[in-house]
């Protein structure tokens, strides 16, 4: 039997992996993704699954990835150097490495760019196209979301590399130069990780109405013994790198983990993945976002995380009795409240 869902797919980094394997979970229950939305790594994911790619196959790509590749040749060399590379482009690397292996991926299968995956008679402007990227624009301090935005800029959705909506959406604050777009004034945005504004946009791919036809999933990377409603951990700081990745990871995950713990019915329709690894004779490790060494034994239990966070899942799983719980409230208070 074949099912059809929407998919959005938090960032994570090098966690990506265990989303694929989430995927894969999905696609051996029967389910196919009619849109798709991520941000980051998410983003990744969602635009491989949207050249063609499927859950196995994007797995074999992610955890045969040598990641430190994406750690491409700073402008200048040292620790000097870096500074000074901080100082003149807000990030340590280019990005070219990550851009041209992606677009090489999506080559492969006769897509390039958006208009490549253009969806014909789309009932909404959203599904026009069958992926969708998040990033943040500092300059403008909004979300952007990838095509539909680049109306903003003068550009046309249709012509625009879907690799370069992505580099937008990976490009983590300080570790990745900002990507530049010029709008229609001559003015000049700067364009990082759409983490920084929603890491986890759930609603993105609703279809707004009381009784949708098909369900919207969320794929969310979580870390040991937290929950989805709220995550707290409290973590000693030792010193400024410490610092500077806690930073990082709460601006990245909070706003998100607020909108989680207090929207209906989001944490229903959310696959937790655990990014926690246990491999044989080791001490249980949480892969961050930026372990840029994550070794292939750690790739492939992350993998398994998300197979087996989505074969979880779909045990328990019911579009019926979830529009029951958080869409028939809406339903019978619109109907005792009609708009004025």
């Amino acid at each position: 039997m074949t099912l059809s869902c929407n998919a959005v797919f938090e960032g994570g980094g090098v966690k990506g992996v265990a989303i694929a394997g989430a995927v894969l979970g999905m696609e051996k229950a029967g389910y196919t993704f009619s849109n798709l939305a991520g941000t980051s790594a998410g983003a990744i994911v969602a635009a491989l699954l949207s050249a063609g790619y499927s859950g196995k196959e994007i797995h074999n790509l992610l955890s045969n990835l040598n990641y430190k590749k994406f750690r491409d040749k700073s402008y200048f060399c040292g620790l000097m150097g870096k500074a000074v590379t901080l100082t003149l482009k807000y990030g340590l690397y280019p990005g070219d490495y990550f851009t041209n292996w992606l677009d090489d991926l999506l080559k492969a299968k006769g897509v390039r760019t958006f208009g490549d995956i253009k969806q014909p008679n789309a009932k909404l402007d959203k599904y026009t196209y069958k992926f969708q990227a998040i990033a943040s624009d500092i300059s403008s301090q909004r979300l952007l979301v990838l095509p539909s935005d680049l109306k903003y800029f003068g550009i046309n959705p249709d012509k625009f590399s879907i690799s370069q909506a992505v580099r937008m959406s990976m490009s983590i604050p300080l570790l990745f130069v900002p990507f530049k777009l010029k709008d229609i004034k001559g003015n000049i945005h700067l364009i990082v990780d759409g983490a920084v504004l929603s890491n986890y946009p759930v609603w993105l791919l609703d279809d707004d109405t009381l009784n949708p036809k098909q369900p919207t999933f969320g794929f969310k990377l979580l870390e040991a013994d937290n929950n989805i409603t709220w995550q707290c951990n409290k973590i000693q700081i030792t010193g400024l790198y410490d610092y500077l990745k806690k930073l990082l990871n709460t601006m990245l995950e909070a706003h998100d983990n607020y909108y989680s713990a207090h929207a209906k019915g989001d944490v229903a329709r959310t696959i937790a993945i655990p990014t926690t690894v246990n491999l044989p004779g080791e001490t249980p490790k949480n892969i961050s976002a930026i372990d840029f060494d994550i070794t292939f034994q750690e790739s492939v239990a992350l993998f398994n995380n998300g197979f087996n966070a989505a074969t979880t899942f779909l045990r328990t799983w019911d579009f019926e009795i979830w529009k029951n719980n958080y869409r028939e409230l809406l339903r019978n208070r619109s109907q005792k409240y009609p708009p004025v």
